[in-house]
């Protein structure tokens, strides 16, 4: 049997003082976690060139973690043919240009129908690399951009420029409310202590920033631009919310329905009812992995955001 060997630096400072079985889960999403439980029990996890057979051993960060997962083992979720939007491609990385409702990781309730499964499909050796060549994600409902690294070089790299913030994200977004200006949102951010499936903003959280300016001022709401600084889970629609400006239609940080008192316009509706967060990351930038030239690229706004600009602008 041909024998596998997966390997990744642990750079996230979010995974610091996790358990071993909670980091390998982390950084090889194509594996379910009782699969990579027993191959630490089975002594085929190393750190740091040692072996590990020990699931709650603690991982502090700058570790080297080897798994050599079997090869009949590759596809525990299977490879999907889903039609992916690439915008750019070569021997190295790959940039997508994400659809809203399209899930990044499979995850409980999403096993298949993912990016990773589409990915695993189109290309045969990116299943030998950490979350399958996944250097960052979107979340399920929001659209745009996302870069994907196709060799370990180009993921070990990426994850780097990505903890130094020197990979350029911006989205644009539609809130609620009418915003004066632009400004800088620095507000920590930790997971919720009773929704544990979201986010909030709280002192003793991790250092979360993101920048905004107005595009465009409308009767109750604003269309704006965002970068990020930091990238939390969560991070742009929590920071809306926290400023009083969530973002049209978020189903989970959409704060209260807006009293439109005295308006008879049969677009509120429309727009009330918008199906997802008014979210698309239209622009990313860094320097290529390989040749480190400063590559970037901007995708419209899709046909749905468009369109409730358009019902936006006519009330």
């Amino acid at each position: 049997m041909k024998k596998i060997e997966l390997s990744t630096i642990v750079s996230s400072i979010a995974l610091s003082g996790k358990r071993l079985d909670q980091v390998l889960t982390h950084l090889f999403k194509q594996y379910s976690r009782s699969y990579l439980k027993q191959l630490i029990l089975k002594n085929k996890v190393f750190v740091d060139k040692n072996i590990i057979n020990q699931p709650d051993k603690k991982i502090f960060g700058g570790e080297i973690i080897s798994i050599y997962p079997d090869s009949k083992e590759l596809f525990l979720h299977l490879a999907e043919n889903i039609s992916l939007n690439i915008i750019y491609e070569d021997c190295d990385i790959i940039i997508i240009n994400k659809p809203a409702g399209l899930v990044v990781h499979p995850g409980a309730g999403n096993h298949k129908g993912t990016i990773l499964n589409a990915l695993l499909y189109r290309y045969q050796n990116i299943q030998h690399l950490p979350r399958a060549g996944i250097v960052h994600r979107l979340d399920k409902d929001t659209s745009g951009l996302m870069v994907i690294a196709k060799n370990l070089i180009s993921y070990n790299y990426l994850l780097k420029l990505l903890k130094k913030r020197k990979i350029t994200r911006k989205y644009q977004g539609i809130v609620k409310g009418n915003m004066i200006s632009g400004g800088t949102i620095n507000a920590p951010i930790i997971r919720h202590n009773v929704k544990r499936t979201c986010m909030m903003v709280h002192s003793l959280g991790k250092k979360s920033i993101t920048h905004y300016k107005i595009i465009n001022r409308f009767r109750f709401h604003t269309h704006i631009t965002i970068r990020l600084e930091t990238g939390r889970t969560h991070q742009i629609r929590v920071h809306m919310l926290h400023i009083r400006h969530p973002l049209v239609g978020d189903p989970i940080y959409g704060g209260m329905n807006q009293k439109i008192d005295n308006i008879k316009n049969k677009n509120i509706n429309k727009i009330v009812q918008f199906p997802r967060q008014a979210l698309h990351a239209t622009h990313i930038s860094f320097h290529h992995p390989i040749t480190k030239n400063l590559m970037s690229w901007s995708v419209p706004l899709p046909e749905d955001i468009k369109e409730l600009l358009t019902y936006i602008t006519n009330i």
